[in-house]
């Protein structure tokens, strides 16, 4: 299919245009040209890419070929757990929000104005997979935001995209370096006027560095973590670097006599959700402590409990995991301020108030079973 582009702008007539087209030898008009061989009905493909720098032609590339321009998203003035796909089900919609990486809860009640630049990315993202529609094309893909968010962005897209329906997917944007991320099935290359078919490979690799540390590097973790929780006890904590930048987060602490390890305040960074790091990061740090690589030096199984949706699901289809328990609410808030108000008591602090429990929150358990 060769897509011919012909915008035509004849030359004016007052005196700058004509200043401008005499210093620089301009002869006739200054028409805009673009045409590209792009057999696309050659072969099945799933997500495309459209690129090249800025006036080179993409957009008008992508209306040629496909028949639309891309369409502007609308949002409501309504949390963004709410403003996508209304009729879906809770379900799909944490899924997609988890699964283009959008992971932080406290998001999920903002409303779209109300998030960054990034944020804002992905929510259009989740939006298009709890649509799925038959095609869906994005302009500026990533052009606004942080290019490290926009790579992993657009990996955590592409694998949630592929995993899902039949629809196709184009992206246009004027960055190369989301390509390799992206994972297209072709190329358009606005630059040079080519088309190629790619072959599907691995995303690029990210080397995930693991230190035990102490509780400084917390405050930069806790305001991304789903729930407000008081300090572990004697707790063992695990800080994840890539190229030097902390991005993940883990506590590990000892259930009484030593017989089992619990891992807790597992968090990955906005920037970095969707690229897969939070389930290794684990895996990882649960492993060591199976193998007894702990300061106890005693090999202990992992328990990890969590009430995030998209996380349960995950553990649910690692192998390395096992359910264990599932509580639809939280404990008795009247039996825990009993049992702090008796604990207050034995201190001789008369003061001891609150208590935890109460919540409508399904709390899911797992054993790490490697």
């Amino acid at each position: 299919m060769k897509v011919a582009i012909h915008h035509r702008t004849p030359l004016p007539g007052s005196y700058r245009a004509a200043r401008v087209a005499s210093l620089f030898n301009i002869e006739g008009d200054a028409d805009f040209r673009l045409e590209i061989e792009a057999p696309l009905a050659e072969r099945p493909w799933r997500i495309g890419l459209i690129t090249g720098p800025s006036g080179t032609g993409k957009t008008s590339l992508a209306q040629a070929l496909f028949g639309r321009e891309a369409a502007p998203q609308s949002w409501p003035d309504l949390p963004l757990i709410d403003a996508l796909a209304p009729g879906a089900e809770f379900d799909t919609v944490t899924a997609a929000l988890a699964a283009v990486g959008l992971g932080s809860v406290p998001s999920w009640l903002r409303p779209w104005r109300h998030l960054s630049n990034g944020e804002q990315f992905r929510a259009g993202l989740a939006r298009v997979l709890c649509e799925a529609p038959g095609f869906a094309l994005v302009d500026e893909f990533t052009s606004t935001i942080d290019r490290r968010v926009a790579q992993i962005g657009a990996a955590a897209f592409a694998k949630a995209w592929r995993r899902g329906g039949k629809g196709q997917f184009v992206a246009v944007t004027c960055h190369e370096d989301v390509t390799d991320w992206l994972q297209p099935d072709w190329v358009i290359d606005t630059r040079h006027g080519a088309f190629r078919w790619r072959h599907l490979r691995r995303a690029p690799s990210l080397a995930l560095d693991i230190h035990q540390t102490d509780s400084s590097f917390w405050p930069g973790f806790e305001p991304h973590h789903y729930l407000k929780l008081p300090a572990m006890v004697a707790p063992n904590y695990y800080v994840g670097f890539v190229d030097g930048a902390p991005v993940a987060h883990l506590c590990v602490s000892t259930r009484p006599g030593l017989v089992e390890a619990r891992a807790c305040r597992l968090v990955i960074l906005p920037e970095w959700q969707g690229a897969g790091l939070g389930l290794r990061f684990l895996n990882e740090i649960a492993a060591l402590w199976r193998r007894g690589v702990n300061r106890y030096e005693k090999p202990m199984p992992m328990l990890f409990h969590t009430s995030h949706p998209g996380l349960a699901a995950a553990l649910r289809r690692d192998p390395f995991w096992a359910q264990v328990s599932a509580e639809l609410l939280g404990g008795s808030k009247a039996r825990s301020r009993e049992s702090l108000q008796r604990s207050a008591e034995k201190r001789g602090d008369f003061s001891g108030k609150g208590g935890y429990g109460g919540h409508f929150r399904a709390v899911q358990g797992f054993r790490y079973v490697e």
